[in-house]
Order: structure tokens, then C-alpha cells, then sequence
């Protein structure tokens, strides 16, 4: 099959959806992908695109990864009162 409508949605912006990355300043890259920054909405290329979404994925499985140590510590405080017990009867 022919792809003759590929990047068709591109072909009216202006350099062909082409120009400057405003995160990592490459030049002639594709800068499709729009991101508010700092309270400014700029575009920027897929490769920052990908990295701001894997950071952003990493900081709530980290957020998670703490909630849930958050309240191990008070199930654990019911564990070493349990082992003093097991040690004498050891005895």
C-alpha cells in the first residue's frame, strides 16, 4: 500500500512543524509537541517530550513507592514486639 498522506497534518505549519527545541536548543528538529514551562507554553521536540513523561512517570511511582513505606513502619512496630516473646520461649 502506498503512504502517500504520511505526514500530511505537518505539511501546513509553517517549516514543515520544523525549528528550534526549546529544552535541549537542537535546531531543524520537528517541534510538534507543545508543554507549558515555567508558566509559558513552548515547543519542543519528541526526544524532551519523552523525557519530561519518564520523569514525571518516575516521580509518582517514587511518591507511591514512599505512601506505601510511610505506613509499613506502623505495621511493622507490631513485628519486633512479637520476637522478644519468641526468644524466651526459645530459652
Amino acid at each position: 500500500m502506498s503512504k502517500n498522506h504520511r505526514g500530511s497534518g505537518i505539511r501546513t505549519l509553517p517549516a514543515h512543524g520544523r525549528g528550534t527545541c526549546a529544552i535541549c536548543g537542537k535546531d531543524a528538529v520537528k517541534v510538534l509537541w507543545e508543554k507549558e514551562i515555567n508558566g509559558e507554553t513552548v515547543k519542543i521536540c519528541k526526544i524532551c517530550n519523552a523525557v519530561l513523561k519518564n520523569k514525571a512517570r518516575t516521580e509518582a511511582r517514587v511518591a507511591k513507592s514512599a505512601a506505601a513505606e510511610a505506613s509499613a513502619p506502623a505495621e511493622s512496630a507490631e513485628a519486633p514486639a512479637e520476637e522478644p516473646a519468641a526468644e524466651t520461649a526459645a530459652e
